[in-house]
């Protein structure tokens, strides 16, 4: 773990997952996920839409996909690709749309590439993803129990 300011720790249901956060790719978006982080929020949050083959979704405090901490960010483009344990911010139709939402890649996704502002990549635990119970929604879907910056983990 080279900068625990901007590392994420998750505990799922299924395990431990750890995200390398990249403010030089989506500088708001990392600011915010880390302020949600500290802020409890994302704590119980379930896994509401997990397609097999593609990703896992979270971060609506609903759980119905249409929820959210109630901030949209601007859209943070870039040319990173959508490869296996890419963390992207989800969004509705309008780029400007994403808030608390963010969904993990299981395989490439190369038609989002360009499309969502990527934040992360997982460097520990992508087996723990793959677990993640699969549906649209999800019945009795695998929870978030916590989000934190690694920083603040003693």
């Amino acid at each position: 773990m080279s900068d625990p300011e901007n590392t994420l720790v998750i505990e799922t249901t299924q395990g431990r997952v750890v995200v390398a956060l990249r403010p030089d790719l989506a500088p708001t978006h990392v600011a915010r996920v880390k302020e949600l982080a500290r802020q409890g929020f994302y704590d119980g949050v379930p896994f509401h839409r997990v397609i097999d083959g593609f990703m896992a979704q979270t971060g609506c405090p609903e759980g119905t996909g249409r929820g959210g901490s109630g901030q949209k960010l601007k859209a943070e483009f870039s040319k990173e690709k959508h490869v296996r344990g890419t963390v992207s911010a989800a969004r509705a139709m309008d780029p400007n749309s994403a808030d608390s939402q963010f969904f993990i890649c299981f395989t490439e996704a190369p038609w989002l590439d360009g499309q969502y502002s990527v934040w992360g990549a997982v460097t520990e635990g992508m087996e723990n993803v793959d677990k993640i119970k699969r549906g649209e929604p999800v019945s009795n879907p695998d929870k978030i129990v916590s989000v934190k910056v690694a920083a603040d983990v003693a």
